[in-house]
């Protein structure tokens, strides 16, 4: 009996021991975490996309709290109206951000750029990319196998079978990226928005020279240059065969798409171009007849006076 009073007593003892000890251990070690940091998480969408450049929402929440400077920041699925309680939460003035959209910058449809063979393989566009080019002459263009659409966890992408490429809901995109990151041709691009929704891009990504470029895909850049000359704002620049058109330049007056031979511009969402009136054509000025010239007048012969003689001889 006493063994075991001993026994249970020696636990005891051992027990408060350790907890002593650990108690000492964890406030010698304790780190300090902001209060702050649950505050803006709990503000934040709970998305846990990776869109804005951290693993999560926990993460990202605790590099703003972090922060001297949080104006470069941003939630792309919250938007600016998280942003702005987040900016409240931890006394910071935020700035409203352009929202974006995704952008996929490839016309090349199956009409548009016909297959040369045919892939059958793992249907994973990153694994097709380091296999080869490509089904089609272009080596640059969508894959097709829809790796962007199951990376978007918002339901905002799906695969066309008609053209083969993918298209973007507008409404369900929150611009978090998932889908650029999946894209191996790099085709997917976040871009403003703009005002309605209005934008202009180049469809093409295509650097090869211009003959090789349009033998692959009739819509593709050939790097003419002549939307680089036409932009009034220095908004278009031709690097590498390729034109690329800068949002935050472009005023969307949308010349360069009337001047591009290949159609591989695009302008979305616009209203449609009024037609101008067709040209009257110009009459022909006829000039008046001359009037006739009036004839010249005879002169009539002066009449003579008869003379003294003229009378005596009427008389005779």
């Amino acid at each position: 009996m006493n063994i075991i009073v001993i026994t249970i007593l020696a636990l005891c003892a051992i027990g408060v021991t350790a907890a002593i000890i650990l108690f000492f251990v964890a406030q010698k070690f304790k780190v300090y975490e902001d209060p702050r940091i649950d505050e803006v998480e709990e503000a934040l969408p709970a998305a846990n996309c990776g869109g804005c450049g951290y693993p999560g929402c926990r993460a990202f929440a605790e590099a703003l709290v972090k922060a001297d400077d949080i104006s470069k920041m941003n939630c792309p699925v919250g938007g600016n109206s998280v942003m702005s309680q987040v900016g409240s939460i931890l006394g910071h003035e935020i700035k409203a951000a352009e929202p974006t959209v995704a952008v996929v910058r490839c016309n090349g449809t199956c009409e548009n750029r016909p297959k040369t063979n045919q892939y059958d393989g793992a249907a994973s566009c990153t694994i097709a990319a380091s296999l080869y080019s490509g089904e089609t002459g272009c080596q640059y263009g969508c894959l097709g196998l829809g790796e962007c659409v199951d990376a978007c966890n918002f339901d905002a992408m799906y695969m066309d079978k008609e053209t083969g490429l993918p298209v973007i809901i507008e409404d369900k995109c929150v611009s978090c990226g998932a889908c650029v990151a999946a894209c191996p041709k790099d085709i997917i691009e976040l871009r403003n928005k703009g005002p309605k929704s209005r934008r202009i891009f180049v469809s093409c990504v295509n650097k090869d020279k211009g003959g090789v470029a349009k033998k692959a895909c009739s819509v593709a850049c050939i790097g003419c240059g002549k939307c680089v000359k036409e932009c009034p704002f220095d908004a278009i620049t031709l690097e590498n065969n390729l034109a690329y058109i800068d949002y935050s330049k472009c005023k969307l007056c949308r010349k360069c798409v009337l001047v591009c031979p290949t159609h591989a511009i695009h302008e979305l969402n616009f209203p449609p171009r009024k037609e101008k009136p067709a040209e009257k054509p110009i009459a022909a000025t006829v000039k008046p007849a001359a009037a006739p010239k009036a004839e010249a007048k005879t002169e009539e012969a002066p009449k003579v006076e008869p003379t003294a003689n003229d009378e005596t001889t009427e008389n005779k």
